[in-house]
C-alpha cells in the first residue's frame, strides 16, 4: 500500500502529538501487546513487564522513536529503517507476526489517548504507515 498526501499528511499530524509522550504510549502499547498476545513476550524474558515498568517505558520509548524516524523519512522508509531492519532480522530474529500484533497495539493505544484525532481517515493512514514500517522490517528475512 502507498501513502498518499493525504496519509502523510495524517501521519505527520497525529505524530507531533505522539512525539513528547513516547515513554508513556509507547509502554502502554507494549503492556496492551504483552497482556492481549501473551505469545509476544517471548523476546522480553528478561523484562519487567509490569505495567509502568522502567524496561516498557525504555522500550516503548525506542519503539514510537523509531516510528517518529520512520514518519520523519515517509519517502524513503527502507534507507531510513536499513540498521533497525538489520538488527530485527539477524540478531534479534523477531517472528514477523509479532509486528502485526505491535501495530494492532499501538493503534488501540493512539486511539485511546487521541480520540478526537485518530479519525477513520487518521487509523487508515497510520495502518498503511505501520504496515510500511513492518514491510521494511521484515524485508531482510527473506
Amino acid at each position: 500500500m502507498t501513502l498518499t498526501a493525504a496519509d502523510k499528511a495524517l501521519v505527520v499530524a497525529l505524530w507531533g502529538k505522539i512525539s513528547g509522550q513516547t515513554e508513556a504510549l509507547g509502554a502502554e502499547a507494549l503492556f496492551r501487546l504483552f497482556t492481549c498476545f501473551g505469545q509476544s513476550k517471548t523476546y522480553f524474558s528478561h523484562f519487567d513487564l509490569s505495567q509502568g515498568s522502567a524496561d516498557l517505558k525504555r522500550h516503548g520509548a525506542k519503539v514510537l522513536g523509531a516510528l517518529g524516524e520512520a514518519a520523519s523519512h515517509l519517502d524513503n522508509l527502507p534507507q531510513a529503517l536499513s540498521k533497525l531492519s538489520d538488527l530485527h532480522a539477524y540478531n534479534l530474529r523477531v517472528d514477523p507476526a509479532n509486528f502485526q500484533l505491535l501495530s494492532h497495539s499501538i493503534q488501540v493505544t493512539l486511539a485511546a489517548h487521541f480520540p478526537a484525532d485518530f479519525t477513520p481517515e487518521a487509523q487508515s493512514a497510520w495502518d498503511k504507515f505501520i504496515s510500511a514500517v513492518s514491510g521494511v522490517l521484515t524485508s531482510k528475512y527473506r
